[in-house]
């Protein structure tokens, strides 16, 4: 795999999942040009069959399938923000974020909005005004490139503008961009 310079240019996406009820989950993808997210240039979403039951610490067999819905495997994808963890603990048992890098072979940030147990040596990361800390992850590059990138992504508070958004589409609160070939 090869891993692209922490400037390189590409397509930047930040991805989140919402669980419809037991049996369909809706997968949210935004997409922008640079690492910080500062202008969207596309969103979708796809409504997928959720084939995993939730499970502490194996939150990938449920996410993944439906992320491949809405990630694009083709093209010049740089970089993939998750909302989880990439891996569960310092001695690096996977999260989410390990198996999206394991399959697209570009650098995954994580950033989650609670406290995993295990996950002691997630960087926290304040933004804005809040006092509650985001607790990032990465492979692919180290976690205080990461938690430098996620401190500095578009939006002025707590959530980087980028994961709202994608977390808005995936609870089917505001509609994705239309379809150009459809």
């Amino acid at each position: 795999m090869t891993e692209r310079p922490s400037g390189a240019a590409g397509l930047h996406v930040a991805v989140d999942v919402h669980y419809l009820d037991e049996v369909t989950a809706r997968a949210a993808m935004v997409a922008a040009c640079d690492r910080r997210f500062s202008v969207i240039t596309s969103s979708r979403t796809a409504i997928v069959p959720a084939l995993a039951p939730y499970r502490p610490g194996e939150l990938y067999l449920r996410e993944l399938p439906p992320l491949r819905a809405v990630i694009p495997v083709a093209g010049d994808l740089a970089l993939i923000v998750v909302d989880g963890y990439v891996d569960l603990d310092p001695a690096g048992r996977p999260g989410l974020g390990a198996h999206v890098f394991a399959e697209y072979g570009v650098p995954v940030i994580g950033v989650a909005k609670t406290a995993f147990r295990t996950a002691t040596h997630a960087a926290t990361v304040i933004r804005g005004q809040s006092s509650r800390p985001l607790y990032v992850t990465a492979a692919g590059m180290t976690a205080a490139d990461a938690a430098h990138l996620v401190r500095n992504m578009a939006g002025q508070f707590r959530l980087p503008d980028a994961l709202k958004r994608a977390d808005r589409l995936a609870r089917g609160l505001e509609p994705p961009d239309a379809d150009p070939a459809g």
